[in-house]
């Protein structure tokens, strides 16, 4: 089982996230932060296996949350969500030491012809 904590100052988005994760058989969201520093308190107290992280949160960003997280040293990952495609992004979500950065995307894409 894979545990999950989702951090988005978002409610429809945390929303959006709980509902899709905990369909799946093998995951379960053991809480939701509105903010990257209430992200980091629940991180510690939680010990999720992984931490979906917005980057643009009001207080402390996703990515000063991700050095905090990364930097208590514990088995927690980090993914890194964004709206914003921007490579400046990727790159400091990576260098704080995110796992990965993945773009979230609410425009389908149209089928092929």
């Amino acid at each position: 089982m894979t545990t999950v904590l989702v951090a988005d100052d978002q409610p429809l988005q945390r929303f959006g996230f709980r509902m899709l994760l905990e369909s799946q058989d093998d995951m379960t969201v053991l809480g939701e932060a509105s903010g990257g520093g209430e992200a980091v308190r629940m991180t510690a107290e939680l010990r999720p296996d992984v931490v979906l992280m917005d980057i643009r949160m009001p207080g402390m960003d996703g990515i000063e949350a991700t050095r905090h997280i990364v930097a208590a040293g514990d088995r927690t990952r980090v993914l890194i969500l964004t709206t914003f495609d921007l490579d400046e992004y990727a790159y400091a979500g990576l260098r704080a030491g995110a796992s990965g950065f993945l773009v979230k995307d609410a425009q389908p894409e149209a089928p092929a012809r």
